[in-house]
């Protein structure tokens, strides 16, 4: 499975952004796909996760704000990104797991694929 995002910016607070995420290979075998971040000096941490049966996980800090979603005739994962914030700013990956015995995705998930990130910069 291979994972490659785009979409990242600079982008002014309050603006809205979509991610995507192209996913590639052995499609089929993909159960749940996330977003995470990682700003500079911090870990990586989840953002949203959505399952194949379509349920989701949002990290506190951006439900509400933040929409995942996949279109699976695409191959394609997004996340909606709106009234962002700076503390929004950082290093974006999609990522990609493909244990069927997951049914609600979880901010500790295991995933097993990662694309290579895009970068969204929030200004003040």
């Amino acid at each position: 499975v291979q994972l490659v995002e785009s979409g990242g910016t600079l982008v002014q607070a309050g603006g809205s952004l979509r991610l995507s995420c192209a996913a590639s290979g052995s499609i089929s075998d993909i159960n749940v796909m996330g977003w995470y971040h990682q700003a500079p000096g911090a870990e990586r941490e989840s953002v949203a996760a959505i399952s194949s049966g379509g349920k989701t996980y949002y990290a506190d800090s951006v439900k509400g704000r933040f929409t995942i979603s996949r279109d699976n005739a695409k191959n394609t994962l997004y996340l909606q990104m709106n009234s962002l914030k700076p503390e929004d700013t950082a290093m974006y990956y999609c990522a990609a797991q493909t244990d069927w015995g997951v049914v609600f995705p979880t901010a500790t998930t295991q995933f097993d694929y990662w694309g290579q990130g895009t970068q969204v910069t929030v200004s003040s």
